[in-house]
């Protein structure tokens, strides 16, 4: 049985996670951390910090605010709790915050959550070795009109998936809004789309001379981000500092 804690309790994410892991018989959830207050009760204890939390647990899974992070991983350290970081739009200062923690405990960091946004990840690489230097890529992803960063974490991350396989490496371009030049060989274009309710969408575009492919991902509902981070929450469990993501979820086979 793995104890989780749920920073982010009573947000969206964090009442998709509290429903998919009561019904996991391997976690149990021991506390919820949420400075905001939540109308329907909970059936475990809610505070505001982790620092008020005296709650002993495995594994913290954080699905909140990147301006939240930084006070969780700082307590976690203290603690030495492993911590599973899905939270989007983290700055370059979370990132290395998140990087150093990592030395001292176990941290899990993705941009996405979904194991299927990674396996997409994957077949872009592979493309991208064959065709990165004769094919035009670009990158289109879809959200709700609710999301706030723009562009995506994932479209991030999978451009720099892309990127990884790419010698030279190719420049960013974000839309092409008043550009009056031709498009460059050395860029890929990654553009955002906000509306209605789509939980996520992306578009892996590889445009050659007469063809094109196209790698899709398209999630149609939260609990797939929900079902991975509480995958990578187990994952972590025995595990020895250090920061992991989806990769090594993947590699190990550690998916159940």
């Amino acid at each position: 049985m793995t104890n989780i804690i749920i920073h982010g309790c009573n947000g969206t994410m964090g009442k998709v996670v509290t429903r998919v892991a009561m019904s996991d018989p391997d976690i149990n959830i021991v506390a919820g951390i949420d400075k905001i207050s939540d109308k329907v009760e909970k059936d475990f204890p809610v505070y505001q910090s982790l620092e008020e939390c005296k709650v002993s647990a495995d594994v913290i899974i954080d699905f909140s605010v990147h301006t939240a992070v930084p006070a969780l991983i700082e307590s976690a350290e203290k603690r030495g709790i492993p911590v599973v970081i899905a939270t989007t739009g983290l700055s370059e200062d979370n990132m290395n915050l998140i990087i150093e923690k990592s030395k001292n405990i176990p941290i899990f960091q993705s941009a996405n959550m979904s194991l299927g946004i990674n396996v997409t990840g994957e077949m872009a690489k592979l493309a991208a070795c064959v065709l990165g230097d004769k094919f035009d890529i670009e990158i289109v992803e879809k959200h709700h009109n609710q999301k706030v960063d723009a562009p995506s974490g994932t479209a991030y991350m999978l451009a720099d998936t892309i990127n990884s396989m790419l010698n030279p490496k190719k420049e960013y371009t974000y839309g092409r809004h008043s550009k009056n030049d031709k498009r460059s060989k050395n860029e890929i274009g990654i553009h955002a789309i906000r509306g209605g309710t789509i939980v996520g969408e992306h578009s892996i575009i590889f445009a050659g001379q007469d063809e094109v492919i196209e790698i899709k991902h398209t999630a149609f509902s939260k609990q797939i981000f929900a079902i991975g981070a509480i995958q990578a929450a187990k994952f972590l469990i025995g595990k020895t500092p250090n920061l992991y993501n989806m990769d090594d979820l993947i590699e190990t086979g550690s998916l159940n």
